[in-house]
């Protein structure tokens, strides 16, 4: 149908039931509205209208050009199917308001999700795979024992049970006068005690009544205290963790229900519309906030603000020294071109251990020139020595060897 809010209204209230089109409560509903109980309880109260004219009954249908509008707002098409796999927690009711007050499925649900109905439900203590869709044609399509989808569960029961026993399920049973079609369970693990047995079995069924495998296994003497379902048809829940969500993809859905889903309904492209960001760790966040705490100290002090990956520098101490470790002395620092201490120069090593340092021998006046020069050897003074006091002084008198003087 086609919803132009620049077109007048006018024309018929709607077609009468025998008429051609789509009846109003699915069409609202389809476009996720509300459910189709929930359209009926508008159209009673006068909320929605055709063209215009408010509805009395929701026995009309519309068609393609007829413009829906409720409480005065114009309805938009309706989108192509979607689905979801999401994997339901014990404790939570598979439905959208619940009487009593407790929390259900869509109250959980992410925001920027169409609205969604469940294909088939599952009890407040079944966890596990929860079929979601925007279509509710599809949904009940889906729920049909007809359609030939395959329902598979793990239980956990308590009591004692032979294989053969359960066999017996696979010609069916019935149970409160309930007739429940052919059930396959084996048993995976079983673990004995003293006042009976915990058994881990696995359950394949394809009609998906009412609580049909606690009701199904207590008929032969099993009590099931956890259930999970783990596959619906093509779909298995996987490593889905739960409370989790996850759209289908289109091509998933035009391979698989192709058959089920009208052409104008099937979804388009190859991604899903929807995906959950991956959640940040507490690593990640703690990272963020020291950089959010370094940038704000940085600022005041001038410096660049330190962004997560960078090499952390390590504390100083106040003062702008680093700390000597723990029985290290380190030694004092001397700039260049600056002369080395008295203490240095003369050999010593620590000028504060001088009490307990051997006493410097002392220089005797033969070993020493008085004039700073190089000592004696073995053989004497040096002959290029110079007498004491006139160390590169001119020679005077003639010059040596006897060579005659200047001309003149």
């Amino acid at each position: 149908m086609v919803h132009d809010p620049l077109r007048t209204p006018g024309g018929d209230e709607g077609q009468s039931p025998d008429g051609g089109g789509e009846r109003i409560a699915k069409a609202l509903a389809r476009a996720g509205v509300a459910s189709r109980r929930e359209v009926e309880r508008l159209i009673a109260e006068g909320r929605v209208a055709i063209n215009g004219r408010t509805l009395t009954t929701p026995a009309v249908r519309i068609e393609a050009d007829d413009i829906l509008t409720v409480d005065g707002e114009v309805v938009g098409e309706a989108e192509p199917v979607r689905m979801f796999r999401y994997h339901k927690p014990a404790g939570l009711v598979t439905s959208h308001k619940d009487p009593q007050g407790r929390p259900t499925v869509f109250q959980g649900l992410p925001q920027g999700l169409p609205r969604l109905i469940s294909v088939g439900r599952l009890d407040l203590a079944t966890e596990g795979l929860l079929l979601l869709t925007n279509d509710g044609g599809v949904a009940r399509a889906l729920e049909l024992p007809s359609t030939g989808l395959v329902r598979r569960y793990r239980a956990r029961a308590f009591g004692r049970i032979t294989q053969d026993r359960l066999d017996a399920l696979k010609a069916g049973v019935t149970v409160d006068g309930v007739r429940y079609g052919p059930i396959e369970a084996v048993i995976d693990k079983a673990r004995d005690g003293a006042s009976g047995a915990n058994l881990w079995i696995t359950v394949t069924l394809s009609e998906g009544k009412n609580r049909e495998v606690r009701k199904v296994l207590e008929s032969v003497g099993l009590k099931v205290n956890r259930l999970i379902r783990l596959a619906y048809g093509p779909f298995a829940l996987s490593t889905l963790p739960p409370g989790e969500i996850e759209e289908v993809g289109p091509r998933v859905i035009r391979e698989l229900f192709s058959d089920l889903i009208p052409p104008e309904d099937l979804p388009r492209g190859d991604k899903p519309k929807w995906s959950r960001r991956a959640p940040v760790s507490e690593k990640r966040r703690e990272g963020a906030g020291e950089a959010i705490v370094s940038a704000e100290a940085s600022e005041t002090r001038g410096r660049p603000a330190y962004k997560a990956g960078w090499a952390r520098p390590k504390p100083k101490p106040p003062g702008g020294r680093s700390a000597p470790k723990p029985g290290s002395r380190k030694p004092e620092s001397r700039k260049p071109g600056s002369r080395k201490p008295d203490a240095e120069r003369a050999g010593k090593t620590d000028i504060s251990r001088s009490s307990t340092a051997p006493k410097a021998r002392p220089v005797k006046p033969s070993e020493s020139p008085p004039d700073g020069g190089r000592p004696p050897g073995p053989r004497g003074p040096s002959r290029s020595a110079s007498p004491p006091g006139r160390r590169g002084a001119p020679r005077e008198g003639p010059p040596k060897g006897g060579g005659r003087g200047p001309r003149g």
